[in-house]
């Protein structure tokens, strides 16, 4: 389930970064070769950009290529298109079960979240289960060893090499508590109970109320109210619908591009939601 899901949620564009430093010589490869002349380099565009030198160094230093990480990317097409078989995979009766009981666990949190971004429980536990199974595997794949991997990669490195440097800033702003070393996630670069990329952690990190630091990778509040952050930012509509052709069907696909994905969140929230 994770490399399907985090596949696509890769795939997923986050609105176009911002001006960052430009490399001198840009560079990428395809393998392994390479990778360490130009991540050596790649630090002074880091610190360039803002990123101390102490924090450049805490998440840079010792950091490999992961064939592992190319190989998952090279996975994305793998996602398949049989809307049924992936539903029947991921949206099962002890799913649902486990879904509902967290709805009344966290009926509060989820309160609080839905007066202030307009997103109903439903959804945000549909996305929390499908993404994580409700913060049961958050991944393991070291945040920085990934984002550097596809940062060197010729496929999309632009992209990710403005996710190492909001990586780094989430750690300079002390967005995450973990030291750059210890903080994990998917394989491409997503972190927290619903897998957000550094760069939608740092612009939507929240918590239900809104008072204090979030923590989306502890505290499962934190990870709903930021994923209801992000969906009214990107077009949700109080009240209004969220299966395929209702408003709030594209807000799901700004979450995740994929079709497939997105039914299946609809459907999901729809069986949390008792329909």
């Amino acid at each position: 389930m994770r490399a399907l899901l985090l596949a696509v949620a890769a795939a997923l564009a986050l609105g176009a970064p911002p001006a960052r430093a430009q490399e001198s010589g840009v560079q990428c490869g395809k393998s392994g070769e390479g990778f360490s002349q130009w991540l050596s380099s790649f630090r002074e565009v880091a610190v360039l950009d803002g990123v101390s030198h102490e924090v450049v160094d805490a998440a840079l230093s010792g950091i490999s290529y992961d064939p592992s990480v190319k190989a998952h990317d090279g996975g994305v097409a793998a996602f398949g298109h049989n809307f049924a078989s992936f539903v029947a995979s991921h949206v099962t009766p002890g799913g649902i079960a486990r879904g509902k009981a967290l709805m009344r666990t966290y009926a509060g949190p989820l309160a609080k979240i839905e007066q202030r971004f307009g997103v109903p429980g439903p959804v945000l536990v549909a996305i929390w289960g499908l993404e994580t199974s409700f913060g049961g595997d958050n991944g393991s794949f070291p945040t920085f060893r990934s984002l550097a991997t596809l940062a060197w990669d010729c496929r999309r490195p632009e992209r990710f090499r403005a996710e190492l440097i909001d990586a780094m800033m989430m750690v300079q702003r002390g967005v995450v508590q973990q030291r750059p070393e210890q903080l994990r996630g998917a394989w491409a670069g997503e972190i927290g109970q619903t897998q957000l990329m550094p760069s939608a952690v740092l612009m939507f990190a929240t918590t239900p109320d809104g008072d204090g630091p979030a923590d989306l990778i502890h505290n499962s509040a934190d990870a709903l109210a930021s994923t209801a952050k992000f969906l009214q930012a990107h077009g949700w509509q109080p009240g209004a619908g969220w299966d395929e052709g209702e408003p709030n069907f594209a807000a799901i696909l700004q979450w995740n591009a994929a079709p497939i994905y997105a039914r299946t969140v609809a459907l999901f929230a729809d069986r949390l939601a008792g329909r």
